[in-house]
């Protein structure tokens, strides 16, 4: 007979529950840690056959770590799974852990696609790259901000004409100065550090044959063409090229029930980071 496992996987205990011919066996909780899990697996279901888990912050690692074990790990769509946990009167980890273990059971779940480490290293460079940009301009944001309230307006301009700018106007407010000058070099070395994650972007992106073709596309750029390349990893993960634009989220919803039968606006599902950029490089070609 074969088993069928789901797990409920949580940053500190994953909780484990194992079916066998319709029934469940065994439940409990042991540490979130893949090694472990597939130590309690082999005691307790040596025939599995399916261990599911839903996407979450530990799935890629989760999915490797267990396939490297030679274990049938599958990471399924979190927002498909919920419909049917809902149905439990309680939620519980352990009730999550036996609906995830029925699911497998069944073979009523979507599987999702878990990228390479390789994949997820670039987007978590582009990832980084994006933040240190987000805090400079909260810096900036928040330096004119403090500045205004003392009528110190600053003029327009980006980089060093900023921080010139910044400087000048401080020149004779020893007092504030002492405030916000902290504030002006965190936002200098911020810069500093978004500018090298950039560099290291375009490196990636220069190395790469995919890349290369996607930015002599105009408005396509270093971050653009990466970003694509990361999410897609390979062609063949797509039977038409037609999907990958719903698998973005960049195709219409539809609403079709009896004589009713309307699209609505696009899903915006899948990376919203990705589709953000593709909508800039559309802007630059229209």
């Amino acid at each position: 007979m074969k088993d069928y496992i789901g797990l409920d996987v949580s940053m500190k205990e994953t909780a484990v529950s194992i079916r066998r011919n319709g029934e469940r066996v065994w439940r409990g909780k042991c540490v979130s840690d893949p090694a472990v899990i597939a130590q309690l697996v082999r005691k307790r279901a040596p025939a599995v056959d399916r261990i599911v888990f839903e996407t979450g912050p530990l799935s890629v690692w989760f999915y490797h770590a267990l396939r490297a074990e030679d274990l049938p790990a599958i990471c399924i769509d979190a927002r498909h799974a919920k419909s049917a946990l809902d149905m439990a009167p309680n939620k519980t980890d352990a009730n999550d852990a036996d609906g995830l273990a029925h699911l497998a059971e069944i073979g009523f779940f979507r599987e999702v696609r878990v990228k390479g480490f390789e994949s997820m290293l670039v987007r978590t460079l582009i990832a980084a790259r994006n933040r240190l940009v987000r805090i400079t301009v909260d810096l900036s944001n928040h330096i004119r901000g403090f500045m205004k309230t003392f009528g110190l307006l600053i003029p327009a301009g980006k980089g060093s004409t900023f921080e010139g700018h910044v400087r000048r106007l401080l020149s004779d407010q020893p007092k504030l100065s002492e405030i916000l000058l902290p504030m002006l070099d965190a936002w200098c070395a911020t810069r500093l550090q978004a500018a090298r994650l950039a560099r290291q972007i375009a490196a990636e992106a220069r190395q790469n044959d995919g890349c290369r073709i996607l930015m002599s596309i105009p408005g396509v750029g270093a971050i653009t063409a990466t970003s694509f390349v990361a999410a897609i990893e390979s062609p063949d993960n797509f039977q038409k090229s037609r999907s990958v634009g719903a698998w973005v989220g960049l195709t219409t919803r539809r609403y079709q029930s009896g004589e009713v039968d309307y699209k609505g606006h696009i899903s915006r599902r899948g990376d919203h980071h990705l589709r953000g950029l593709l909508y800039e490089a559309a802007s630059v070609i229209l």
